[in-house]
């Protein structure tokens, strides 16, 4: 019976055994990244020692000097001592090597003050005192009166040893390895604590399909290099900010089960000469090390800009680390394991030799969502979150157009705080409206306004929301309101109905005509000019410049007239474009202004056409402040003029 009971428990325990077995599977331990931690602890532990050996040596002396004194006794000099001596107030007298004890006959005890290299016997002979008038004891010196002795000869030597060892040190580390400067400040997360995969990454799809082949390699590499493949060195994240380059790299990690480095451009760069190649040096090499890993350095143009560019000097600092940078990544073989991920949103404005093949093979590019990808962003960042039931999120990812995934989620932060300040449960669609409005231009603000001003501004939006509604190519208008925000004091919410992957010439003068309209409505009523166009301005100042600088939309012809970078050396060596001669510039001028007029012209004939409804609109904001798309058509009583 007992024989039988054994047998089943170990039946019992093979099962448990197993089903954990099988559960989660066992992973050989990385040794290799268990030594690094010990060798950076052993690191600190000897440099913390260092520290703790030079203050000891610094209070030594008073440690030592309270242990050779004893406890109560007074310290005197030589010359009271003799003269002590002289006048017989002393009845015992002990001889310590360079020190000398007193008793003194009213029982007090006494030492004197040593003097450097003079033995107290022959002080006392020099003065010629009898040492038989008074009761003398010699005594060796003490074990710690020798040792002191020592620590006082030999200190100035320990001190320039432990100085060169410095040195070499520092030398060695690449010139910075005291204190640790020259390590990398990347954080290491370990494999299995990144849990972030594809399916937490919202749209782009393009972009996930390129790094799945990255994620493929780093999990089956035998796969490639048994048919000569190579997989790429470095994959370069390009895309405007808040698009979700970094939570893309997380996936690749999260979906590879590798060591994921993260690491910011910044990060490298330092006071010191030589800190950020001796941090590109460690960041490689605790990679290798690890391996198989990634490496991601974001924002990565704060130190892979183009070398040559704006710079004082060829040798400073940034162009170290970026040169360190293309020497570690030239250095991998094909069995390294380890691939180099970077973002920015400055992709024009890196080096050509960090960019070529080799090192950074593929540039994958982050666009902002489209209709389909802001649907399942705003899914991803509704969780944890109450809404209304008859919200729609159709009609919500429509009003959103040109917001990134951060946009999106900032929004869906913004209306859930909102309805907690309120002490309300749901969130509702105007809430998440009044949100998108307060990312976008600000929170609204009371400002002092008289009422001449207030209707400056009433019609000022009005200008710009009529021609928006009689413009064909021009946006829908979704809300005018004369409630400040951020420094505007009034706005014209005009979102586009879709999304745009090529603009138009006719869109291009109709949205000038768009943004000259509230200046024009300022000179048909007031017959006055404000301030509060600059903003109009500029914007419509920018599209002319491109019209006729950039897209050949003039009578100059299809020419790119602005120079990306201003030195001419440096265009003329990496091909780009001189700027134009001034007789040219004339002439690009010239069809800017052209432009402008003719759409501040346009913008005057038309509200001068249609001033019963702009008359109309800006009452209507004087008395109710905000307007939305259906409050507007109603007034406009007409339909929105579509494009043929």
């Amino acid at each position: 019976m007992n024989d039988k009971k054994k047998e089943v428990k170990e039946n019992k325990e093979t099962k448990i055994d197993s089903a954990k077995t099988e559960q989660k599977p066992v992973s050989k331990p990385n040794t290799s990244y268990k030594r690094i931690e010990l060798k950076i602890n052993l690191n600190k532990f000897f440099s913390k020692t260092l520290v703790y050996l030079i203050i000891l040596f610094l209070f030594v002396p008073s440690l030592f000097g309270a242990i050779g004194a004893g406890k109560g006794r007074e310290q005197i000099t030589m010359s009271q001592m003799v003269t002590d001596i002289r006048a017989q107030k002393v009845s015992k007298m002990e001889v310590y090597g360079q020190e000398l004890r007193l008793t003194y006959k009213d029982d007090s005890k006494k030492i004197a003050k040593k003097e450097e290299g003079q033995q107290a016997l022959q002080v006392l002979n020099a003065a010629g005192i009898d040492l038989t008038a008074v009761d003398t004891q010699i005594h060796d010196a003490t074990f710690l009166q020798m040792l002191w002795e020592l620590v006082i000869n030999f200190l100035p030597i320990i001190l320039m040893f432990v100085f060169l060892m410095v040195v070499f040190k520092q030398a060695k580390g690449g010139g910075d390895a005291m204190f640790g400067m020259g390590k990398s400040k990347a954080k290491v997360f370990v494999k299995g604590k990144q849990n972030t995969s594809f399916k937490d990454v919202g749209g782009m799809n393009e972009a996930k399909k390129e790094l799945e082949e990255i994620v493929d390699f780093l999990r089956n590499p035998k796969k490639y290099t048994r048919v000569g493949a190579r997989t790429p060195k470095g994959v370069l994240l390009v895309g405007p900010a808040g698009t979700g380059k970094t939570l893309l790299a997380r996936a690749v990690a999260g979906e590879a089960g590798v060591q994921f480095l993260s690491i910011a451009g910044s990060e490298f760069m330092e006071m010191l000469v030589g800190v950020g190649a001796s941090r590109v040096r460690d960041l490689f090499d605790t990679a290798k090390k690890i391996a198989p890993s990634i490496i991601f350095i974001d924002e990565i143009d704060a130190i892979g800009r183009m070398r040559g560019r704006n710079s004082m000097s060829s040798h400073d600092e940034r162009e170290q680390t970026l040169n360190q940078i293309l020497v570690e990544m030239d250095g991998f073989t094909q069995n390294d394991n380890v691939i180099v991920m970077a973002a920015t949103n400055r992709g024009d404005m890196l080096d050509p030799a960090l960019v070529r093949p080799g090192r950074f093979d593929r540039r994958v590019q982050v666009n902002l969502p489209d209709l389909e990808e802001r649907k399942f962003i705003l899914s991803i960042h509704a969780k944890n979150k109450v809404f209304s039931k008859d919200l729609n999120w159709e009609k919500v990812a429509k009003r959103t157009v040109g917001f990134s995934g951060a946009d999106l989620e900032n929004m869906l932060n913004e209306a859930a705080i909102a309805i907690a300040r309120e002490s309300r449960d749901e969130v509702t669609l105007e809430d998440i409206e009044e949100a998108s409005l307060k990312v976008k231009y600000g929170p609204s603000k009371k400002r002092l306004q008289d009422d001449e001003e207030k209707k400056m501004t009433a019609y000022h939006e009005a200008g710009h929301a009529v021609l928006a509604h009689i413009l064909p190519y021009a946006d829908p208008v979704h809300r005018i309101s004369i409630v400040s925000r951020g420094q505007a004091l009034g706005y014209t919410f005009t979102p586009p109905e879709k999304d745009k992957l090529q603009v138009l010439k006719s869109e291009l003068l109709d949205d000038m005509t768009v943004m000259l309209g509230g200046r024009a409505a300022e000179m048909l009523i007031f017959n006055e000019q404000t301030a509060g166009a600059s903003n109009d301005i500029d914007r419509a100042t920018r599209i002319a410049r491109s019209m006729v600088a950039h897209y050949g939309m003039s009578k100059l012809g299809p020419m790119n007239f602005g120079s990306q970078y201003e030195d001419q050396d440096y265009n003329r060596a990496w091909g780009e474009p001189d700027r134009p001669s001034l007789k040219v510039q004339e002439k690009v001028d010239e069809e800017m202004m052209n432009y402008i007029h003719e759409a501040e012209e346009r913008a005057m004939s038309l509200l001068t056409k249609h001033k019963s409804s702009l008359v109309k609109v800006a009452e209507n904001l004087l008395e109710r402040e905000t307007l939305d798309a259906d409050e507007f058509s109603k007034l406009m009583d007409m339909p929105k003029a579509k494009a043929v």
